[in-house]
């Protein structure tokens, strides 16, 4: 039996959010990082004391998965001229992602779902229509919700939370709201405002959708979001990370002649990236401050950026002002969930802390121009969502604040499942 000083009922639990809430790692959505979603433990650990149903769209166990851009999840593999201790590199499962996952649609077979997350989602998609319905056109609805909809071509995913009539919810959105932008480098996404408009300001349609769960009298707990430099994604590669050899320095030097680039053979070089400086395409030294994303040891042409002979492409970069600008908006997110937890007495999670006690499980070599991976990190190989680990340690944070706020003791995760023997990639 539950506790009986409780006062929340985990008998329809609804976890809203997106791609980490729905298990999304390794740069896809797959199985096996579905089956450890925090909101999933969470679920199991209270089944210890009172038997739920928590259902979850799930993808079939034998699937590559696929990610937003179609891909299989990431795996390491062997890598050629290498030494055995260090003998793996990332690459993906298969050539291409599992795409049978969104051609069909499985709430009549599996849902209605308890885990209501969706990959990709900002605040706002969660009161869209149609926000599944592939009649829009690609890019104008996503899969991920389309798989899992009641209704593809009428339902929010808002709506169909509210259709299970949650008891409990977890609530970790926002995230996309800034991070799309940053993890474009700034080039294709927008910051969602703090301010605007129901639909348009993150405040205003966060607060919205709280009074709406909490209508009927449902609990719940928010997640705030972390700092993107906590996220091995933005921070594994340094920006003066260049090593050269002194022949190499010798060929950059020639190359770059009429520039005011100085490259010595060693390590202590910065990276040449791209930037737009008064609306005029130019080509600089990376700066304390300026962040190299992960995503370009997935490109093609990663030598020749990494050895210098090309600039890193804006895609791959945030300058020290996007920065600062990225930081501040979460700040700004994190105060407006914060007041609204307090305004609605609900709980809250700070996920910032908990993963900035993280340690690093990787790091980048220069002089291989290779990112070395190690087994014991929270982080999934994609460097931007968490990994089984991760999951597990998040779903604790949560059960501390339901016993926290509620009263409701749950037996914590055993961590130790979840901790991987210390092997280095």
């Amino acid at each position: 039996m539950a506790n009986y000083k409780s006062t929340i009922d985990l008998i329809r639990f609804v976890a809203i959010g997106d791609s980490i809430t729905a298990g999304y790692a390794d740069g896809a959505l797959y199985y096996e990082g579905q089956q450890n979603t925090y909101p999933n433990l969470i679920a199991k650990q209270y089944h210890l004391i009172k038997p739920i149903s928590f259902k979850q769209p799930v993808v079939d166990p034998q699937s590559v998965g696929i990610g937003f851009l179609g891909r299989s999840r990431l795996v390491l593999v062997p890598a050629t001229n290498s030494k055995p201790i260090r003998s793996a590199g990332l690459s993906y499962m298969a050539e291409t992602g599992d795409s049978g996952l969104f051609s069909k649609n499985i709430y009549s077979s599996l849902g209605p779902f308890n885990n209501m997350a969706v990959p990709g989602a900002k605040t706002s998609h969660l009161m869209f229509p149609k926000y599944g319905d592939p009649k829009l056109g690609p890019g104008n609805y996503n899969p991920f919700f389309m798989r899992m909809a009641s209704d593809p071509g009428q339902a929010s995913i808002l709506s169909d939370i509210m259709a299970v009539d949650p008891t409990f919810f977890t609530l970790f959105i926002g995230n996309n709201d800034v991070l799309a932008y940053a993890m474009s480098g700034g080039t294709t996404e927008t910051i969602t405002p703090l301010k605007g408009k129901l639909g348009e300001g993150f405040y205003e349609t966060l607060n919205y959708i709280i009074e709406t769960l909490t209508a009927n009298g449902a609990k719940g707990i928010l997640a705030t979001i972390p700092n993107i430099i906590s996220i091995p994604f933005f921070n594994t590669i340094p920006y003066n990370g260049l090593s050269v050899s002194k022949k190499e320095a010798e060929l950059l030097n020639e190359k770059y002649i009429n520039d005011t680039f100085n490259f010595k053979s060693g390590t202590n070089n910065t990276f040449l990236i791209e930037d737009n400086i008064k609306g005029k395409s130019t080509v600089r030294r990376a700066e304390k401050g300026d962040l190299i994303l992960s995503e370009l040891m997935l490109d093609e042409l990663k030598e020749d950026y990494l050895k210098g002979f090309a600039p890193i492409p804006k895609k791959y970069t945030l300058t020290k002002l996007q920065v600062l600008l990225i930081e501040d908006t979460i700040r700004h997110y994190n105060d407006a969930i914060k007041i609204i937890a307090k305004e609605k007495n609900l709980g809250l999670v700070d996920l910032n802390h908990l993963l900035k006690n993280g340690k690093p499980d990787r790091t980048f070599d220069p002089k291989t121009r290779r990112v070395y991976y190690k087994e014991t990190g929270v982080f999934s190989l994609d460097g931007m969502h968490i990994n089984a680990l991760g999951q597990a340690l998040l779903a604790n944070e949560f059960i501390k604040v339901i016993f926290k706020k509620y009263s409701l003791k749950i037996p914590r995760v055993p961590i130790f499942r979840f901790r991987k023997k210390q092997r280095i990639y």
